[in-house]
């Protein structure tokens, strides 16, 4: 077979595999409302499956990690995309809320490779001047997802319902996962081993003992964590924000998200673009905590004035900020890890936006379900970003000079 260089073809299924995990959930927070009514769950329950997919993705990048080192892409990426698949299938399947359930758990499982596997192959497949501006473009895959479920599921329910909708998505993950069989083999590894450091600044943003993983990976993993129980806290209620306390409809809600989605590609390719002219990662973190804290203060602003264009803010400013977080992440993870620990390091950082992740949904649910409405969720998220910024601001000050 003819071999290829790195190109759009490889970026595509690197931007696939990311994109496909969450297509469950995202279809599912669009048409929240539909669902609630249909199966007769409250908002707690319904988050519940936001907390049972993300806990599932947690425990997966904390133990799968290392056993990812010693498998090759090809097989992860195929154990990515069926299992997405499967998910969807499930979710498909006319059955009660426990269906629901196991698939949001499937789709979670399906969220436990693609960070390590598409960082080893940036590292072992793409040119160092090309890798920063990749993983902008991949790590979009998350508001890509965000995009085309937010505008599909609403629209398609209407037609063929939500369980329908569910079945026809189950077909993507399948012609990503034959592509990524003829891409894959077309595209050489640049070096024979996995052991060449990614850069020559390999201990500039995380420090530590070449044994274990240093002490800003764990930061970065809790950076990650904060950030990912506000990020799932919004994204999974936001349209049944809009449609409850603003009155929109339910095309309209799931519009919000979308455009999220939008900002959020945009927000991730760009802060890539920023990291790869060298600006320091611990700095970008605090800039990004602070625009989510502004944006909470919108999302409170608009619940108390029932005001549209502050919701829309609010939207914009969580998807400029909040959802570039992880790019910023992967991006000090390949400035500084060997290919040979990337699986296991990205799954550490990944583990602990996860744990945040499936943290948010049931806590705003519980939250937005008490006396305290969505003020109180609204509220809690704050605190949340306060924390994160206080984080930031210590791995700022503790950066040693001269490594920006």
């Amino acid at each position: 077979m003819r071999k290829e260089s790195a190109g759009p073809g490889l970026l595509s299924i690197l931007l696939g595999a990311v994109a496909v995990g969450p297509l469950l959930l995202y279809g599912l927070s669009a048409t929240s409302e539909e669902i609630i009514t249909d199966l007769g769950i409250n908002e707690a329950q319904f988050g519940l499956l936001a907390t049972v997919c993300f806990a599932c993705a947690a425990v997966g990048n904390a133990t799968l990690g290392r056993l990812a080192d010693r498998h090759s892409d090809l097989a992860l990426m195929t154990v990515i995309f069926l299992i997405a698949s499967v998910a969807l299938g499930l979710a498909g399947v006319p059955g009660g809320y426990m269906v629901l359930i196991v698939a949001a758990g499937l789709s979670g499982v399906a969220q436990s490779f693609p960070n390590g596997v598409t960082n080893r192959i940036l590292l072992e497949r793409v040119p160092a001047n090309r890798r920063i501006g990749w993983v902008g473009v991949k790590q979009s895959g998350v508001q890509v997802s965000q995009l085309v479920a937010s505008l599909s599921f609403p629209l398609l329910a209407v037609l063929i319902g939500w369980r329908g909708t569910a079945l026809l998505a189950a077909l993507l993950p399948l012609v990503l996962l034959v592509l990524t069989w003829r891409i894959l083999r077309t595209v050489p590894l640049l070096h024979p081993t996995r052991n060449a450091p990614a850069t020559s600044d390999a201990s500039s943003e995380t420090p530590g003992p070449p044994r274990g993983h240093s002490a800003a990976v764990w930061a970065l993993a809790a950076f990650g964590c904060l950030n990912g129980i506000g990020v799932q806290a919004t994204n999974v209620y936001l349209p049944l924000f809009a449609v409850r306390e603003l009155d929109f409809s339910l095309v309209l809600g799931g519009a919000t998200a979308a455009v999220a989605g939008v900002v959020g590609v945009t927000a991730r390719i760009g802060w890539a673009r920023v990291m790869a002219r060298g600006t320091s990662g611990p700095l970008l973190l605090l800039i990004l905590a602070l625009t989510a804290l502004a944006g909470v203060g919108a999302f409170l602003g608009a619940d108390a004035t029932g005001w549209s264009p502050l919701l829309w803010t609010a939207v914009v400013l969580h998807g400029a900020s909040a959802l570039g977080v992880s790019v910023v992440l992967m991006s000090v993870l390949l400035r500084s890890i060997p290919s040979a620990k990337m699986a296991s390091s990205s799954g550490v950082v990944t583990a602990g936006m996860f744990t945040g992740f499936a943290i948010g949904p049931l806590g705003m649910g519980l939250l937005i379900s008490s006396g305290g409405g969505f003020t109180l969720g609204w509220l809690a998220v704050g605190v949340v970003y306060l924390l994160s910024t206080l984080l930031a601001v210590i791995l700022v000050s503790r950066r040693r000079p001269g490594n920006d």
